[in-house]
């Protein structure tokens, strides 16, 4: 394959799919074959990070979801900035219907959760997990169904799904969040406000960003609350426009050069060191497991409907509209594949439950869950040409 095509390739919307689909098979080959205790020493190898008399110590695996992960959700803080402030959510007319449908897409799947595991209060934990849309997969799939699929459709659901991210950070804020250290909060604090004053400054230039964003995801991470949310308060401080003219981006530049390295790297290395599965270890009990269940419920069967529902009542209020030239079928090929939840479901789940027990049946949940939404969604677009 020649160097110009494979770029082509990568800039395709369905390649980050694509990886990152690799990357979980990868990680069900190795957790499942000889090499299974070198997978799992490897993601329990610890790393440290010393500055004086602080230092980090975390196993490999926390580094990923801890560290690596407060990148990807600075991209998503960048790509929310930008879509307020210029892009498809500017305007409450244009924000709307998504967020509403977002609202559905959240509120639905958390419901049948709930009635899955209800009764059992520590499944019932996990309400939030099948409550996200994985962009990267769900743009992917969609982006195979072709000129089938009007544009309106993939703006739509692109927008769904940032609405879904943030109400992901929501979440994970106000529901996932250990106990409080408060001198970490005080210097986190510190921390956000010499960003607001960088941006205020007119300041243009990444480093004092990084500088300030990187102490302050050190903070969080000490401070009980997650530390990927240092990622998005840092996304959000970047300035939309800089002093260079009417082109010059600041937040534009960052989010270009991030994107492949997230799509490409960071997004892969997460679900290879989340996805793998040791069969070995799957029962029928575990197939069973109402966390197993309500996970994948909530994703294949909480998702469409709830956004349905959501969009059909908004549409009915005249609160917003179907997208231009796409057909109630696949509006609804669309929401089937809002079920996606892949990255952020895996992500919740490991903020959820203490401990590992849980952890195949969360991803066992999640992996159906996201696997079926993609194949009925595939098949519902393919079946309904534009109109």
């Amino acid at each position: 394959m020649s160097l110009s095509r494979l770029r082509a390739l990568l800039r395709h919307d369905a390649a980050g799919g694509v990886v990152l689909m690799a990357a979980a098979l990868a990680a069900m080959a190795f957790a499942n074959s000889p090499l299974h205790s070198v997978y799992e020493h490897f993601l329990e190898t610890r790393l440290s990070l010393q500055a004086g008399e602080l230092v980090l110590a975390k196993p490999l695996h926390h580094w990923v979801n801890d560290g690596l992960m407060a990148v990807f959700f600075l991209m998503v803080g960048l790509e929310i900035k930008r879509e307020v402030l210029e892009g498809e959510l500017s305007s409450l007319r244009q924000a709307s219907l998504p967020l509403i449908a977002a609202l559905g897409g959240m509120a639905a799947p958390a419901l049948v959760y709930l009635a899955v595991t209800w009764g059992d209060a520590e499944a019932m934990r996990g309400w939030a997990i099948p409550a996200a849309t994985d962009i990267a997969f769900a743009v992917g799939v969609l982006a195979l169904a072709g000129k089938r699929v009007p544009p309106s459709l993939r703006i739509f659901l692109l927008a769904l799904a940032i609405m879904d991210d943030l109400g992901a950070i929501v979440i994970i804020a106000l529901f996932y969040t250990a106990q409080l250290s408060v001198p970490a909060l005080v210097l986190a604090a510190l921390a956000l406000m010499a960003l607001a004053a960088l941006n205020r400054s007119g300041v243009t230039a990444f480093a004092p960003y990084v500088v300030v964003g990187a102490i302050l995801w050190a903070c969080v991470l000490e401070s009980g609350v997650h530390a990927t949310l240092a990622g998005v308060a840092l996304g959000f401080a970047i300035p939309l426009r800089g002093g260079g003219g009417p082109h010059a981006s600041p937040l534009r530049v960052m989010e270009h050069g991030l994107h492949p390295w997230v799509t490409f790297a960071i997004l892969p290395l997460f679900a290879f060191a989340n996805a793998g599965v040791f069969l070995g270890q799957v029962s029928a009990a575990t197939l069973a497991d109402p966390i197993t269940v309500g996970v994948a419920a909530g994703l294949f069967l909480g998702k469409p409907i709830g956004v349905m529902a959501a969009t059909l009542a908004a549409i009915g209020l005249g609160l917003g509209r179907m997208p231009a030239g796409a057909s109630l079928g696949q509006f609804f090929g669309v929401a089937v594949l809002t079920g996606i939840g892949f990255t952020m479901s895996l992500f919740i789940g490991t903020l959820a439950f203490d401990g590992i027990q849980h952890d195949n049946a969360i991803r066992l949940g999640v992996l159906g869950g996201s696997l079926a939404s993609a194949v009925l969604g595939s098949l519902l677009l393919a079946r309904r040409p534009a109109t």
